[in-house]
């Protein structure tokens, strides 16, 4: 088997059912909700962090995740620079393993983003699926 970036391309479009996608756009659409809800919590995070930041690292850290979980949530639903924008998700979905993991455990919490830590590294690898705009443009070649 091909191990390559363009084999597991090949692969995933082989095997990709209507599941394969839908996961992806409901991991997309979870990624955008969660950064929304961010926003809207925002006291939280900042309780969560102030032991361990100073002003400007907490308010980039901030804009980061919120960022990356609004626009990295349309563009998984879209299925548009798919791999992209999951690696700028991996080290915040990372982070929230280890915050619920060795903060205060809440296995909800941990539970969902562990599973969505792994979603994320099973796209990340083996990409968009065939229904989606990086399969369009790949096709338009």
């Amino acid at each position: 088997m091909d191990t390559s970036v363009k084999g597991l391309n090949k692969w995933a479009n082989a095997h990709s059912t209507i599941w394969f996608d839908a996961f992806r756009i409901l991991l997309g659409a979870f990624l955008f909700y969660k950064g929304t809800t961010f926003i809207g919590n925002s006291g939280a995070f900042e309780d969560l962090i102030a032991p361990a930041s100073n002003f400007l690292g907490g308010m980039f850290a901030f804009h980061y995740v919120a960022s990356a979980h609004i626009m990295g949530g349309i563009m998984i639903m879209f299925g548009l620079l798919t791999r992209w924008a999951l690696l700028a998700q991996l080290p915040i979905l990372v982070g929230a393993v280890l915050i619920n993991f060795l903060g205060d455990m809440n296995a909800l919490n941990l539970l969902l983003s562990t599973l969505t830590l792994g979603l994320s590294m099973f796209y990340t690898v083996y990409g968009s699926g065939k229904h989606s705009a990086d399969y369009y443009f790949k096709m338009q070649k």
